[in-house]
C-alpha cells in the first residue's frame, strides 16, 4: 500500500477515535501535533478523505463537518450510548453510530412534519418498537448535496 494511503488510514482512524472520545473531530493543527507531522500533511489527507467521501469538510476549509456516521455540528439526530451524546447527520447515520459505539443506545429526533419528539431504541443491535423511517432522497443521490440530504 502506498505511503499516502497508509497515512490517510492512520489519519482516519485517529480522527474517529478522537471524535468518539471527545464528541468532536480534531482540528488539522492538533492532529498534526499528535502525529508529529506538518499541518499541511493533515490538511492534504483531510482533502483526500473528503474526495473519497470519507469526511465532509466545512465549506472552504479543512475542518471536518462530518466523519460519517458522526457530525461535528448539532443536527436533529442525537445519539446516546453509554451515557454520552453525539450528533449524526441523518437517521441512517444515527443508527450506524449506535452500532459503531456498541450496539445499544437510542436516537432522539423530531418529526420534520409535526415536530413530535421521536425516540428509536436499539438493544444489542436490534431496533426496538415500531415506526417509519423516511428517506426523502434515494441513497444514490445522497452525495449530490450531502449537507442537505
Amino acid at each position: 500500500m502506498p505511503a499516502e494511503q497508509e497515512f490517510d488510514q492512520q489519519v482516519r482512524l485517529t480522527v474517529m477515535r478522537h471524535f468518539v472520545d471527545t464528541g468532536a473531530p480534531p482540528a488539522p493543527v492538533d492532529l498534526a501535533a499528535d502525529l508529529a507531522v506538518a499541518p499541511v500533511q493533515v490538511e492534504q489527507s483531510y482533502r483526500r478523505l473528503a474526495d473519497g467521501r470519507i469526511f465532509v469538510l466545512a465549506s472552504g476549509s479543512t475542518y471536518i463537518w462530518m466523519a460519517n456516521p458522526l457530525s461535528a455540528l448539532p443536527t436533529p439526530f442525537r445519539v446516546f450510548v453509554g451515557g454520552r451524546r453525539w450528533w449524526a447527520p441523518c437517521i441512517w447515520d444515527a443508527l450506524g453510530a449506535v452500532a459503531m459505539l456498541g450496539g445499544t443506545g437510542r436516537v432522539e429526533t423530531r418529526c420534520p412534519d409535526c415536530a413530535e419528539n421521536l425516540t428509536v431504541e436499539v438493544d444489542d443491535g436490534r431496533v426496538q418498537g415500531s415506526g417509519i423511517v423516511h428517506f426523502s432522497v434515494p441513497a444514490r443521490h445522497w452525495w449530490d448535496d450531502i449537507g442537505f440530504n
